[in-house]
């Protein structure tokens, strides 16, 4: 059992320069039962910044097979979890969400997770697109990215499509931040050579989303599941809370 688990670790920090194939958020989840069955995952457990005061759990597992092998350890192990507070509309019916990663509509996604290990906050976007509009939301989402690009803006964001857990049309974007001042970028002017694409962006984000929710999401390493690989990144930090 060491073993696999060991050799486990071994794959996740060997696959670190990509993001998790799959991602399962939980909200108001507990870090214990991971821990207490050494779960072969990673987990980053977040506290909210913004709207109800949560716990949030993000597995990232790279198949289903995984999803399958945590989801038996923590049957074993689980403990009760906290009563849900009042969960925004988006997601007012789900706590458990599994997402799978879409690189296509992601923006500089592999320098995202490699910002992983030093992260201290997470904007998370929760996105409802209209039937049938997924093809203008990845031209929404490349807008954006142009956007982001006239800025300069150190600013990669994951974008996941929800498959369980909410209803279809649902997907997450991720935007880890090492610190809130990665916010204060985005805010800069529009250069005029971009400012068509962002006021196109405007509009197509006005026929394609039906509902758009920013959570910000501060990382805590006490609520946090990472192998050594990763905290050795900022062992400061992952080990001393």
């Amino acid at each position: 059992m060491k073993r696999s688990i060991l050799l486990f670790w071994f794959a996740v920090s060997c696959a670190q320069a990509q993001p998790p194939n799959l991602i399962r958020l939980v909200r108001q989840g507990q870090i214990q039962p991971y821990i207490m069955g050494r779960a072969p995952v990673s987990v980053l457990g977040m506290t909210a910044m913004t709207g109800p005061a949560e716990n949030w759990l993000i597995e990232m597992h790279d198949s289903f097979a995984s999803l399958d092998n945590v989801d038996k350890v923590l049957s074993g192990v689980s403990l009760p979890t906290q009563d849900p507070a009042a969960f925004p509309d988006l997601l007012a019916q789900s706590r458990n969400l599994v997402a799978s990663y879409r690189p296509g509509m992601s923006y500089r996604a592999e320098e995202g997770v490699q910002i992983f290990p030093k992260m201290r906050y997470m904007d998370l976007a929760i996105i409802r697109i209209r039937p049938g509009t997924e093809a203008d939301l990845a031209k929404l989402l490349k807008l954006r990215s142009f956007s982001l690009d006239s800025i300069n803006a150190d600013r990669p964001e994951i974008v996941y499509q929800v498959v369980s857990g909410a209803p279809a049309g649902t997907y997450l974007v991720l935007a880890p931040m090492t610190s809130l001042s990665t916010l204060d970028a985005a805010r800069a002017n529009t250069p005029a050579y971009a400012e068509g694409a962002a006021e196109a962006a405007k509009k197509m984000a006005a026929d394609t989303e039906l509902v758009r929710e920013h959570v910000w999401l501060r990382i805590r390493p006490r609520l946090s599941y990472v192998s050594d690989e990763f905290a050795s990144q900022d062992p400061v930090f992952w080990r001393s809370e």
